[in-house]
């Protein structure tokens, strides 16, 4: 079995998007996503892609103001789930977490939740999570890690079918060296 970790590198917001499309397929009901990145990292972009994976036909963008947005689609076998977007960048504190049900979110037994700026509630983050790192490389690539933590051996089998269905779709950037690495054409 290869690395814990799948890292990829997109050349475009497009392909982010696509990956986020493939990813939103994969994720099951109850899944918690840490996406992790500096501004214009592409975190809304993906998250964009995962909502096209899950049938949302609500325009997604990031609820920076709101800080919770929530859309109706479907899971992989068809069935309702509902996608829960957190964006904890206005955050000051963790204190305010509490004032919109923070916790809720970490279990969501009817959906999956994606929390951006996670950072900002690091001491209340769940024990089981998909972390996904975005990195500017370049002006309009994007590096993309996802781990599933802790990795153990159900995300790592999870994440060995999501490398496969990714195949071909970006290129694969599992070498630490960025000189070797082009972006799919």
């Amino acid at each position: 079995m290869s690395d814990a970790k799948l890292r990829l590198l997109s050349a475009s917001e497009q392909q982010t998007r696509d990956v986020g499309e493939y990813l939103g397929r994969w994720l099951r009901r109850g899944d918690v996503v840490l996406l992790h990145g500096d501004l214009g990292a592409g975190k809304t972009t993906l998250v964009q892609g995962i909502a096209r994976g899950l049938g949302v036909d609500d325009y997604v963008q990031s609820p920076t103001f709101s800080l919770v947005h929530e859309h109706e689609g479907y899971d992989g076998d068809g069935k309702p789930v509902r996608l829960y977007h957190l964006d904890l960048y206005r955050l000051s504190g963790e204190t305010e977490l509490d004032s919109f049900g923070f916790d809720d979110y970490l279990v969501p037994t009817d959906g999956i939740s994606l929390i951006e700026w996670p950072e900002r509630a690091v001491d209340r983050l769940p024990d089981r999570y998909l972390l996904v790192r975005l990195e500017h490389h370049g002006e309009d690539q994007r590096r993309l890690t996802i781990e599933g933590v802790p990795p153990d051996g159900t995300l790592r089998a999870r994440l060995e079918t999501l490398r496969g269905d990714l195949h071909g779709l970006v290129h694969a950037a599992d070498r630490d060296d960025p000189v070797e690495e082009k972006p799919a054409q």
